[in-house]
């Protein structure tokens, strides 16, 4: 029987963080740096006055204080409004020029609420490219990358693949929420029975004490496939904004490790999803040397080399199907579908007529798929 295993970064399916639309990727950059920076702070469990200056500078740098209309701000903090106190009070009007934000509370005991990324509905016919790119490549398996939660994937099966593009849609759907503050998780689609996950949201971080290991998770997803369970592993290593390249490098030991420990209850396991780094890095480096092998490196694969917009060289790999030496025979064909991705002036790839700009574009990552005799 012929199974088709599938990894898609889909940057989110209805709603993303405001600041992932912005055009400038300095600005991008820069309101995901102070938000990382905000939320440490906040999670201080006493702010002294140097704290409170800094969280208050980053509260009115962005208009966290509160939700416009039409027009809201890339971060919020949200105070709730029963017991616990609060963050910070305005001093005068948000139009004046001496307005201040003062930050009454002495540290995160002291008041109820986080600091959010506000969302935008991703526009409409970026959300049926997704669909398009899912549709063609038909996977039988398909890991999903950053997407909101299971009510939004399974939403997407329905309304985008089922209802607007009138494709058959998926009978099987988990998603288990990660670390991620922003609320981009690694979901799974399926048409064989998924009969088991098993989540690492809480391994330690063996450097960073009372710290979560994994960004996001690596889980676990068994699927029933022809008889015999295929254990898939979920990754969404750490990413290079904000870079930590040794995070990054014990998140892949550990993925190894769990992938080690399900080999002993099954043959049949495999290593997907957006692993943020080439293939000669050393996060790579430490899964290859547990006898795992990239599809792309398979004599089935005669596509580009990258995975990552414009996918032209190595360097723009960064999605991975990897299989372990049992499944390697196995394998009958291995592709890449980039005409979700828009690029311009465009790459020798080709794209669907409907993604016309970086706004209609399905994502920055091309599908990965490979076609198993199981």
């Amino acid at each position: 029987m012929i199974v088709r295993i599938a990894t898609f970064n889909a940057e989110n399916l209805f709603r993303r963080p405001k600041a992932f639309n912005l055009p400038d990727a300095t600005k991008r950059n820069e309101v995901l740096s102070d938000f990382s920076t905000l939320v440490a702070l906040l999670n201080l469990t006493t702010y002294d006055n140097d704290d409170k200056t800094r969280i208050s500078a980053l509260i009115k740098k962005h208009g966290a204080y509160e939700l416009t209309p039409g027009n809201p701000p890339p971060i919020y903090i949200n105070q709730t409004r029963f017991s616990g106190g609060k963050l910070f009070v305005l001093d005068g009007r948000p139009e004046d020029d001496d307005f201040k934000v003062k930050v009454v509370a002495k540290g995160r005991g002291e008041w109820a609420g986080w600091a959010e990324l506000v969302r935008d509905d991703v526009d409409t016919e970026a959300v049926r490219n997704t669909g398009r790119v899912v549709d063609e490549v038909d996977a039988d398996i398909l890991l999903m990358v950053e997407v909101e939660d299971r009510i939004t994937l399974d939403r997407f099966n329905a309304q985008i693949l089922a209802g607007a593009l009138g494709r058959r849609p998926y009978p099987y759907s988990m998603l288990i929420d990660g670390n991620d503050s922003r609320g981009i998780d690694i979901g799974l689609l399926s048409r064989h029975p998924i009969t088991s996950v098993r989540p690492h949201i809480f391994d330690p971080d063996p450097d960073r004490p009372g710290e979560h290991l994994f960004s996001r998770d690596c889980p676990e997803f068994e699927i029933q496939v022809n008889g015999t369970p295929l254990v898939l592993l979920g990754n969404h290593l750490k990413s290079k904004s904000n870079d930590d390249p040794l995070l990054r490098l014990a998140q892949a030991k550990r993925v190894a490790e769990i992938y080690e420990a399900a080999r002993e209850r099954t043959p049949h396991v495999v290593v997907a999803g957006d692993l943020n780094d080439h293939p000669e890095s050393e996060p790579l480096d430490a899964l290859l040397d547990t006898g795992l092998r990239d599809v792309m490196s398979h004599s089935a694969y005669g596509g580009p080399p990258g995975t990552f917009a414009p996918c032209d060289t190595a360097d723009r790999k960064i999605d991975y199907l990897l299989l372990p030496p049992q499944l390697w025979h196995r394998v009958q064909h291995v592709g890449l579908e980039t005409r979700g991705i828009f690029w311009n002036p465009p790459p020798e790839i080709k794209r669907f007529e409907e993604v016309t700009s970086k706004v209609t574009a399905a994502s920055d990552h091309a599908a990965l798929y490979a076609d198993l005799d199981l």
